[in-house]
C-alpha cells in the first residue's frame, strides 16, 4: 500500500490494533508493555472502560454543537479544574499548542493593558512549548525551529533553572509583561529545576507586575505525584507558586484531543468576546472525556499512585544501575522519569521495542519513561529489568 501521509515522523515498525490498560497489541497479536503512554497522555491505560462507556454515550447523544451555545460539560470540567487548580477561569482548545498559543495572546494582551505596545515573554532554553509559528517560536530547540524564520517576535530567551538570568533581563528589557516556563522540561530531557526555582519566578513576576505562565501539558494531571508539577513548590515553601496562567493538555483527555488555558487574578479577565476562539475547543464529547477522566482520577487517587510508583521505579533504578559508569542521571517527579547516559541513545528504543517494550528517547541521551499511572508493580518490575538489562548491554 502507498502511503499517502507527509513525512512529518519516523514511525517505528509496529502498528496496534488495541490495547488494555498499560498493553497494547498488534495487528500480529504480539503483546507491548507501554511505558511512554502516548507521551503522557494515556494515564488512565488504554481503553477505560468508564472512558469508553462515557465517549460512546456522548457521541451518541451530542458531539459538537460550537461555542455559539452554552455547553454543561463544559462548565462542568472548568469548574472542576478550577478546584483542583485554585484558578479561575479557563479556555479551552484542541491541543497543548493552542493552550500555549492563548497563554501567548493572554500575556500580549496583558502588556497593552499596562501601557506595554511590544510585550516580550521570558521563555527558557531547551523548553518545548509546541509547533505552531508562535509556540515553535517559544521553544527552545533551534531543531524545532529550524527552517521557519522569520520566527514570531516578544521572546527572551535565558537558560533553565537560572534565576540570575531572569533577574538580569528583568534589568535589561523593560518589555518583559511575563515569564513562561515548564515546572519540569519533558521534552528537553526531564529535567528537573532547583527546589525554590519556581518559587523565586513568582517572587520576580509580583515585584515587576509580570504574568507567571506555567506549561504543565506534560506534567499536570498527577503525573509528578501532584495534580499539578508547581503544587510540589507550594507544599514545600512559604511562598504560594499558584500561577496566573497554566496550560494543560495530554492526559486531561486520556487519547482526545483537549486542552485548556487557566487564568487566575489580573489574568481572568484579559480575554473577552472576539479576542479569542476555537471551533472545536471544549465541544460536548472533549469535555465530557475530560471530565471522566478527572473523575476517575480522583476517585482512584492517581496522584499519590502516582508519587508511590514512581519513587519504587526511580529508587529501583538507582539501585540496579549504581555501578554502570554510561548512566550519568537518573531524575524525575513521580512517574515523570528520565534515566540519562553519556552518550545518544536512540537505537535503545528499538531495542526494547523488540522486546515488547515502548520507550522513549528525548533530548539525544535521556530515556523518557511516562507510564500510565495505572501500572501493577508487575509491569513496573517489567520496565526496570527491561531496560536495566538493555542499558547495561548499550
Amino acid at each position: 500500500m502507498s502511503n499517502s501521509l507527509m513525512s512529518t515522523y519516523m514511525p517505528l515498525p509496529v502498528e496496534f490494533k488495541g490495547g488494555q490498560g498499560a498493553t497494547l497489541t498488534d495487528t500480529n497479536g504480539t503483546e507491548y508493555l507501554d511505558a511512554i503512554a502516548g507521551i503522557a497522555v494515556c494515564s488512565l491505560g488504554h481503553a477505560h472502560p468508564e472512558v469508553a462507556d462515557a465517549l460512546a454515550d456522548q457521541a451518541r447523544t451530542l458531539i459538537h454543537t460550537s461555542n455559539l451555545y452554552q455547553i454543561t460539560h463544559q462548565k462542568e470540567l472548568g469548574e472542576k479544574l478550577c478546584a483542583l487548580s485554585g484558578m479561575d477561569k479557563v479556555f479551552f482548545s484542541n491541543s497543548g499548542a493552542e493552550a500555549n498559543e492563548a497563554a501567548i495572546k493572554l500575556a500580549r494582551l496583558y502588556g497593552k493593558s499596562i501601557g506595554v505596545e511590544r510585550a516580550s515573554i521570558i521563555v527558557m532554553e531547551g523548553s518545548f512549548h509546541g509547533r505552531t509559528l508562535a509556540t515553535l517560536s517559544a521553544t527552545g530547540s533551534r531543531k524545532v525551529q529550524a527552517g521557519f524564520s522569520p520566527l514570531v517576535e516578544g521572546f527572551a530567551r535565558v537558560p533553565y533553572n537560572d534565576i540570575d538570568a531572569i533577574k538580569k533581563t528583568a534589568e535589561n528589557n523593560s518589555d518583559v509583561v511575563a515569564v513562561l516556563v515548564e515546572p519540569v522540561q519533558g521534552e528537553g530531557g526531564v529535567v528537573v529545576p532547583d527546589d525554590d526555582y519556581l518559587a523565586q519566578i513568582r517572587q520576580i513576576c509580583d515585584e515587576n507586575n509580570w504574568l507567571m505562565m506555567l506549561d504543565e501539558i506534560q506534567t499536570g494531571m498527577c503525573r509528578t505525584g501532584k495534580w499539578f508539577a508547581h503544587q510540589h513548590t507550594s507544599a514545600n515553601s512559604q511562598i504560594d507558586v499558584k500561577p496566573d496562567v497554566m496550560t494543560l493538555a495530554k492526559a486531561l483527555g486520556n487519547g482526545v484531543p483537549i486542552g485548556a488555558c487557566l487564568a487566575a487574578g489580573k489574568a481572568k479577565d484579559i480575554f473577552s468576546p472576539g479576542t479569542h476562539g476555537s471551533t472545536f475547543g471544549g465541544n460536548p464529547l472533549a469535555t465530557r472525556a475530560g471530565l471522566t477522566v478527572v473523575n476517575i482520577m480522583v476517585k482512584e487517587k492517581l496522584c499519590d499512585a502516582a508519587a508511590d510508583m514512581g519513587k519504587y521505579i526511580v529508587d529501583s533504578f538507582k539501585q540496579e544501575l549504581a555501578d554502570v559508569d554510561a548512566v550519568t542521571d537518573i531524575r524525575g517527579h513521580g512517574m515523570m522519569i528520565g534515566i540519562e547516559l553519556d552518550k545518544d541513545c536512540g537505537e535503545l528504543v528499538k531495542q526494547a521495542l523488540d522486546k515488547q517494550l515502548l520507550i522513549n528517547v528525548t533530548a539525544g541521551k535521556t530515556i523518557r519513561l511516562l507510564p500510565p499511572l495505572i501500572i501493577t508493580k508487575e509491569q513496573a518490575d517489567k520496565i526496570i529489568n527491561t531496560l536495566v538489562s538493555l542499558i547495561k548491554s548499550f
